[in-house]
């Protein structure tokens, strides 16, 4: 078969390690070789194509470990595909999403999975993986989480939030985190205290407190944060690892924080919408602050010094999106009168580079830090490294070329969600996304798009590469 070359020329490649001004050789979907610009070894390599990335970053593809594409919720279902929301995961810059299969109670994961891979297969503009919602803890599931981790499903998510949905009490999560002590799993969990919300929620509602804003103000963050002190205990009883999902409150990263000075096998994650949003938001009139309703809920602003803070330390690994898009017609609406029965989540696949590189104008977090926690420690984490998550000889040839200039305003008029509004309409930002390849493919070519259905290629993962 002949070979196919493309050769990167002039940009200024970022990685969680380095950075260097080096021209990258890629070859039949792989990274060949790096060499510093205008070397005798760069300057002897011919290509079929050229790609000039002067003046541009070349940055590994990101890795998305937290979506939700057509997820069902609250009797309706998130409103990206696998098609529209990998597209819009490309024009983005995100290469690999970690997308979450659901066990349906009385259901087998195996069900599960298969469902979830009837919706992804063929459909997707960029590669893709899988955890599993373990909804239903049972003896038959327990030995199902056996199989899956040798298929490449080495995450299972299980949900403190939620009750009578996707529930599980303490009992449940210690037995699925000794299972996964014994199989190499890693348990995610939602850590917030379903029980004690959904008191809360029905005192709200009995008082007249209908509006959005009483979503946040119910899902305290003392819950968030007894939850994950909770869910860490657990963990350390069964001797397993934890990752703490969509972490949004100052206390709750307190309980993460002081469990790794421990040196405990504890990571936590947190999204755009905490960083950059907040409870603001969720009041804004007129119903719109439904546009901003997912859970963990936003904020009060002063809890975002916190989550920086534990980025910057590495007590919080991980900023993924929680990608999980409603339309605000007909979906959030769901909820006026009752801001219970508003369908949670946002969508954000689309913008997380860029907002992490603002946060990187902005002098929150290094460029490395940048690619550390979008691209390279998820795929640590997921078991895809280093197939994902960098640029070295042998990795996937995922690659973007990031102009750190050029200056765009977010808006769901230009955006590539299947979604009626932006979480971030209107905000400014520095950087945008010129080219991505996706294993060697340019999906976007200059603000163009090239890729196509059926390119993304389900990638089963090893076990967490932190333990």
């Amino acid at each position: 078969m002949s070979s196919n070359r493309t050769l990167i020329r002039g940009g200024l490649v970022i990685t969680a390690a380095e950075e260097t001004h080096a021209d990258v050789l890629i070859e039949d979907g792989r990274i060949a070789a790096l060499a510093a610009h205008g070397s005798a070894a760069a300057e002897a390599w011919t290509a079929d194509r050229i790609v000039d990335a002067t003046g541009k970053y070349v940055v590994p593809g990101g890795v998305d470990a937290h979506t939700h594409m057509e997820m069902p919720f609250g009797g309706t279902f998130a409103c990206d595909t696998f098609e529209t929301g990998t597209r819009a995961a490309a024009w983005g810059g995100t290469t690999t999403i970690v997308d979450f299969a659901v066990q349906s109670v009385g259901h087998s994961l195996r069900a599960g999975l298969d469902a979830w891979y009837a919706k992804a297969d063929g459909n997707c503009a960029v590669d893709y993986a899988f955890h599993m919602i373990l909804s239903d803890v049972t003896e038959q599931s327990l030995k199902e989480m056996d199989r899956l981790v040798e298929e490449g499903i080495t995450s299972f998510k299980l949900f403190m939030a939620y009750p009578g949905v996707f529930y599980s009490d303490d009992g449940r999560i210690l037995r699925a985190m000794q299972r996964a002590a014994g199989n190499g799993g890693l348990i995610m969990t939602h850590a917030e205290n379903g029980i004690a919300i959904d008191v809360l929620v029905e005192q709200a509602l009995a008082a007249g407190r209908t509006d959005p804003r009483y979503h946040g103000e119910v899902r305290r963050a003392l819950l968030e944060a007894e939850a994950t002190h909770r869910a860490i205990q657990l963990a350390r009883v069964a001797g397993a690892p934890l990752y703490v999902v969509h972490v949004s409150a100052e206390e709750a990263v307190a309980e993460i924080t002081a469990a790794r000075d421990k040196d405990l096998p504890v990571f936590g994650e947190t999204c755009p919408q905490y960083l950059f949003l907040s409870t603001d938001n969720l009041a804004e009139p007129d119903f719109e602050g439904a546009k901003y309703v997912c859970s963990t809920p936003l904020r009060p602003r002063e809890h975002q010094a916190a989550l920086w803070r534990g980025l910057r330390t590495n007590d919080l690994q991980v900023v993924s999106t929680d990608h999980c898009p409603f339309c605000f017609t007909g979906q959030k609406e769901l909820g006026r009168g009752d801001f219970s029965k508003i369908p949670n989540g946002l969508p954000g696949v689309e913008h997380r580079m860029d907002l992490l590189h603002q946060a990187v104008v902005d002098g929150h977090i290094s460029r490395r830090r940048w690619i550390e926690i979008a691209c390279a420690t998820p795929a640590r984490m997921f078991g895809l490294y280093p197939q994902k998550g960098t640029i070295a000889p042998g990795s996937d040839a995922d690659v973007v070329l990031y102009d750190p200039h050029a200056e765009q305003v977010i808006s769901a008029a230009t955006h590539h969600m299947n979604v009626d509004y932006s979480a971030y309409e209107g905000t400014r930002v520095t950087g945008r996304v010129e080219t991505v390849l996706s294993r060697g493919e340019i999906v976007i070519d200059q603000r163009r798009y090239t890729g196509r259905a059926g390119h993304g290629a389900f990638v089963p993962r090893a076990t967490c590469q932190y333990l």
